[in-house]
């Protein structure tokens, strides 16, 4: 990635996490834009988002996104424009990394808990 794409990347990331706080935030949601990837030619720029809603399905929010991408990009033109040419196509998903991170200590957890109790019974047996 060359300089003027992590650049643009960071530009985008700021400008796109304002726009979503501002015009779509839903009650108790909190939407977060944990990274932005830029194609090498400023055509495409890949957002990822985290979504943190409490009891709610997230699905639908990323679809009131999908719908509102070309009002986003319209914001984002308005901000960025004196930067770039063209303003890059605007692609959202759902970054499930804390998702993942929270599974794999689960899993880390329980293979403790195991050793801890296999240790235990070890412990326990006379030798």
């Amino acid at each position: 990635m060359s300089i003027r794409t992590k650049k643009l990347a960071s530009v985008i990331k700021k400008d796109v996490g304002e726009i979503l706080q501002k015009d779509y935030q839903v009650a108790n949601t909190f939407i977060t834009v944990t990274q932005v990837r830029v194609t090498d030619d400023l055509s495409i720029a890949k957002i990822y988002l985290s979504v943190f809603s409490p009891g709610r399905d997230v699905k639908p929010i990323f679809e009131a996104i999908d719908q509102s991408q070309d009002e986003i990009r319209y914001k984002l033109a308005s901000k960025i424009r004196n930067q770039v040419r063209r303003i890059p196509e605007l692609l959202f998903y759902h970054d499930d990394t804390a998702e993942y991170v929270n599974k794999i200590e689960g899993l880390f957890s329980k293979v403790r808990d195991d050793r801890e109790d296999s240790d235990d019974v070890h412990d326990s047996n006379p030798s």
